[in-house]
């Protein structure tokens, strides 16, 4: 290995690569500690199936301007190819981290340099724009650079396809066998075409907020409570840009900036973690509502497609709402309106991904509305609403991650229309005489109660990355025979496409047209143990539902306990901390 990764190294050098990446490789190479300098070579960056994502620095498995411009060369020479003949544009865009304007004007540069139109973002933007821009501009594909909420030594390459969705397959391998033909940055067309390089903005912006007043179902609602005290922070990212606007456009008269968290910076200065999904990232705002009485608080993650929130309880307290919860909210908020206004149709339909909260399906079935399931990743959401197209009418879906796509103008997750639904709510909730955690607390006890616990084991490097294969492969080849003293019904490998009924020891086709690397196991008690190693980070994560009965809201704190320790003896037959 260590031979490899110094000729990998020597080959830098050697190379054309400018003189600052070479001194910064040659400094590795002379270290007494080599641990950097395998790090840096001992693979390449890989161009997977969501695009790209590491650590930014100087080395073949980093993200710099050569593994960008790698990436970028090999998606130009597959589009050149798939739509030979054709006039191809793409959108390009970045958020706030540090060199993603570098990256994305490299990527715009190598673009038009093979003769493709761009369309670039005059600044920083939200990933969900960029997904609408590429349809709204009628283009083939889009490229954003972030790494949604990774901490800051990271950057990443997010692309997408001419639906505005991820790229899925058959596109996908095929763009990753374009992508590794290109060896050294001589394969790379880096002088632009500024000809073909427009800048973009406030025009996509106005069209992209208008679309966004379309997920709006009680406008009414929102003229009765307009002065609602709305506390946001886009946690230092992209959601500045648009979310504010968007709420006061909507009609909204009382939000609040956390100012800390408006500053634009790579640096995430006021957080460990920009990740709405942590706790402290919510802290700064949570203090800001506490000081002027707020009704809601909502968060965005860097990228500003998850959305995170808070509430307060009976009590007065604040309480941090779970992308599950969100889902669980939207989903009944959105049925229930349609209804009510006489436009939920036999034909519309919601998707979820596996590891989501099951109590989606119990509303949605009590709506009588169709509800599928999907893999982990708004891709696969957006693959549903393109297979249903002129068939069936999508009307919502998501994910535990706190991820939320309200409707099919956006092709990922969308907190800009998320914040907006979920501010349209407050003030529904209060016309029905209630708050939004007495809203939250009614749908458990009509539905019953659902605790889900997220559980994530980070393996970095080389070795941690097989020791995660190696824990994959232990769950499958020796499944747990029971969870919290409640037997193992069913074990369903995504794998093999196959599910076990473990008491008849039947086996089933899982009806998917695609494998993926996730485990379930569920229990008798309805217990669901999700397990998968990540596609973006080096972790394991496991995805635990827990359902107890609920009768009454005062219940409510009572479960949640029971929940989490039935949640910690889970974890301890799993043998994860």
């Amino acid at each position: 290995m260590e031979n490899i990764v110094r000729t990998k190294a020597e080959a830098w050098i050697n190379g054309n690569y400018d003189e600052q990446t070479k001194n910064e490789v040659r400094r590795m190479m002379e270290s007494e500690d080599q641990t950097e300098l395998i790090e840096s070579f001992y693979k390449d960056l890989e161009f997977g199936t969501g695009g790209l994502r590491g650590v930014m620095g100087v080395g073949s498995n980093r993200m710099n301007i050569y593994t960008v411009g790698a990436a970028t060369q090999g998606l130009s020479n597959y589009l050149n190819r798939e739509f030979k003949g054709r006039s191809i544009s793409v959108v390009v865009g970045h958020d706030c981290r540090n060199n993603s304007r570098l990256f994305a004007e490299t990527v715009a540069n190598i673009f038009s340099a093979n003769g493709i139109k761009v369309y670039l973002f005059e600044n920083l933007r939200p990933t969900p724009e960029i997904s609408f821009a590429i349809r709204h501009l009628n283009c083939q594909s889009g490229v954003i650079i972030t790494a949604s909420h990774n901490p800051k030594i990271y950057n990443g390459y997010k692309a997408y396809w001419e639906d505005g969705a991820q790229i899925i397959a058959p596109h996908d391998v095929n763009i990753i066998s374009e992508v590794n033909k290109i060896k050294s940055p001589d394969d790379v067309k880096f002088t632009p075409n500024k000809d073909l390089i427009e800048i973009i903005g406030e025009n996509v912006d106005a069209e992209y907020l208008a679309k966004v007043k379309t997920v709006l179902l009680s406008p009414e609602s929102i003229k009765r409570h307009q002065d609602i005290k709305i506390v946001y922070t886009p946690i230092h990212g992209t959601g500045i840009t648009l979310v504010p606007r968007c709420l006061k456009e909507l009609g909204f008269t009382n939000v609040t900036v956390v100012e800390e968290q408006a500053v634009i910076s790579g640096d995430f200065p006021t957080v460990v973690s920009p990740n709405p999904e942590e706790p402290a990232a919510l802290d700064l705002a949570i203090k800001k509502a506490k000081e002027i009485d707020a009704d809601i608080v909502l968060a965005s993650d860097p990228d500003a497609d998850r959305m995170g929130m808070a509430i307060k309880d009976d009590k007065g307290e604040w309480t941090l709402v779970t992308g599950n919860q969100t889902a669980m909210m939207f989903t009944y908020y959105i049925l229930r309106r349609r209804r009510e206004l006489g436009i939920l149709s036999s034909n519309d339909f919601m998707v979820k991904t596996i590891v989501t909260t099951e109590m989606i399906k119990k509303i949605c079935d009590d709506f009588k509305t169709d509800l599928v399931d999907c893999y982990t990743g708004f891709k696969w959401i957006a693959g549903e609403v393109r297979e249903r197209e002129g068939k069936q009418h999508y009307i919502g879906g998501g994910e535990e991650s706190y991820g939320y796509m309200p409707a099919d103008f956006v092709r990922d997750k969308d907190s800009v229309s998320c914040c907006a639904l979920m501010s349209e709510l407050t003030a529904w909730a209060l016309d029905n005489g209630m708050s939004v955690y007495q809203f939250l607390l009614s749908l458990y006890q009509k539905y019953g109660f659902s605790f889900e616990k997220g559980i994530s084991i980070v393996r970095e490097g080389k070795s941690g990355a097989e020791e995660i294969v190696g824990m994959m492969k232990n769950y499958r080849s020796n499944p747990p025979v029971e969870l919290a003293e409640s037997k193992v019904v069913w074990i369903k490998d995504y794998q093999l496409l196959t599910e076990l009924n473990v008491l008849t020891r039947s086996k089933y086709q899982i009806p998917l047209l695609t494998t993926s690397n996730v485990l379930q196991y569920i229990t008798e008690d309805g217990t669901k143990v999700s397990v998968r190693p990540s596609g973006t980070e080096p972790k394991i994560k496991f995805y635990v539902e827990v359902q107890l009965p609920m009768n009454d809201p005062s219940q409510y704190k009572e479960c949640i306990e029971v929940a989490t320790e039935k949640v910690n003896r889970v974890k301890k037959d799993l043998r994860i901390g």
